[in-house]
């Protein structure tokens, strides 16, 4: 069942959510001091991609820096992306087969404002 909401995901706003972050990770390495954002932009627009079967959890060593860091993301891309994942969520939900689609991106919200001090890893690995 994964695979099938992972196909369905990547044709509907999987790979356009993608190209997003690509984008972002680009802008972010070019401006050197940033690097770090572009990391982990490129990090999310994997899990964007594919995200059916994974899950993202906060680590427990993330600090201050981190924080900081979140918030000079949340200005230069993490706003856009989250409006991006909010136009996809509410167009998922129209229809009744898109209704989890359409959840896959909200939970993706957080994440796209954070991505700083968290982690993508499998479901597998959670039990």
């Amino acid at each position: 069942m994964k695979f099938i909401l992972n196909v369905i995901w990547l044709v509907l706003c999987g790979f356009w959510m993608a190209i997003g972050y690509l984008v972002a990770g680009i802008i972010c390495c070019i401006l050197i001091i940033t690097i770090p954002f572009g990391i982990a932009s490129f990090r999310m627009a994997n899990y964007a991609l594919w995200p059916f079967g994974r899950t993202v959890v906060r680590k427990p060593t993330a600090g201050t820096a981190s924080a900081i860091g979140n918030v000079v993301w949340i200005l230069l891309a993490g706003l856009w992306l989250a409006i991006g994942h909010i136009c996809t969520g509410i167009a998922m939900c129209i229809t009744i087969i898109g209704i989890p689609l359409g959840i896959a991106s909200f939970k993706m919200i957080p994440v796209s404002l954070m991505p700083l001090g968290a982690e993508i890893v499998s479901t597998d690995q959670m039990s």
